[in-house]
């Protein structure tokens, strides 16, 4: 088969899911620039080929769909015009898939949606494809069958993730580091500055060995403070280098509708603190069992999940991390294609 994906950026994730893709044919990846905050480098087996959209007009884009003559196309959402344009060429002649991650909220602006897509979205797509179940609402409710949504849409590099926890694991079980990690970009959705003032406010209340190690760049600039450590934007590969030396994942984000990254650090063994917006919770965190959810933006619940790891015994927070591991592979990218496959051979 040929797989074409219309995608917007792309990220390491999306390729070590259409490498496992790559088992069943050709995949195509048109796509948009990559994020200046989130410099990937990619690296891809000779079966995927890469587009930059910055490369084509629309008629060019056209005729390059075209040439590849696919026997389906991913989509991701309704955001890009010029893949709107070129998908809906294609409904009802091949399975035409929009992906979404927006959590159904019933707001006034997506009850809106739900009426204008019986006359746009259902005459361009055959099927939608989502994460999880917040996400599989918003698609029903804009009128796509349950019979033609898949879930599952997002998943890590499981194997990678996971030879990062086996390799780490007798490590960690024997010392298990006092470190919170927090891992994405630095900006005000993000929640990092009610965290830095949660870990400050929480080190002079109550005096602790743990110290907060943050991954990342953007326009918020970095907190100085004897405990806090910055290290930048980390290419993936490069994580393990951090990962042995830190304990429990930290994402405190007002909006995230997903978030892979919650999906990489369950499998490599992090218990887990989460606000209450990440939509990953719902597959990857087990209040008290492998973590805690706290309400985003609010400064005393983040201490509050603070507390309740500094205050747990080792042998809990490895039974965590263990836990979390488990969690972690109920997605995995051959499920993904899985469901990707299930969706070219139904109606």
């Amino acid at each position: 088969m040929t797989f074409l994906f219309l995608y917007t950026e792309i990220a390491e994730y999306v390729l070590a899911c259409c490498n496992e893709l790559t088992k069943h044919g050709d995949v195509h990846i048109v796509r948009w620039p990559v994020n200046k905050e989130a410099p990937f480098q990619f690296q891809t087996n000779k079966k995927i080929k890469l587009y930059p959209k910055t490369d084509y007009n629309q008629e060019q884009l056209t005729q390059l769909v075209k040439s590849i003559n696919p026997d389906v196309i991913v989509c991701s959402g309704w955001i890009d015009k010029d893949y709107l344009k070129i998908t809906k060429a294609y409904f009802k002649k091949i399975p035409t898939v929009m992906t979404c991650d927006t959590h159904w909220k019933g707001s006034f602006k997506q009850r809106l949606a739900t009426v204008i897509s019986r006359f746009t979205l259902l005459n361009i797509f055959s099927h939608a494809w989502v994460p999880g179940q917040i996400q599989k609402q918003y698609v029903l409710n804009l009128g796509f069958k349950e019979s033609n949504i898949e879930k599952g849409f997002y998943s890590c590099d499981l194997d990678y993730f996971e030879s990062v926890y086996q390799s780490q694991k007798t490590q960690k079980h024997n010392h298990f580091p006092k470190r919170f990690l927090y891992v994405g970009r630095y900006y005000e959705f993000k929640g990092i500055k009610e965290l830095w003032q949660a870990f400050t406010e929480l080190q002079n209340e109550q005096p602790n060995d743990w110290e907060l190690w943050c991954l990342g760049v953007g326009d918020i600039e970095p907190i100085n403070h004897p405990k806090i450590k910055h290290f930048g934007f980390v290419q993936p590969k490069d994580l393990a280098n951090y990962t042995s030396q830190t304990g429990v994942f930290i994402l405190p984000s007002r909006f995230e509708p997903w978030g892979v990254v919650v999906h990489e650090f369950t499998a490599s063994g992090f218990p887990l603190l989460l606000s209450n917006q990440v939509g990953a919770k719902e597959q990857f965190l087990q209040e008290s069992k492998n973590g805690f959810v706290f309400n985003s933006e609010s400064v005393n619940d983040i201490k509050q999940a603070l507390k309740n790891i500094i205050n747990s015994k080792e042998s809990d927070l490895i039974a965590m991390s263990d836990y979390s591991n488990k969690l972690s592979k109920t997605i995995s990218p051959k499920m993904w294609v899985e469901s990707l496959l299930r969706m070219t051979k139904s109606k």
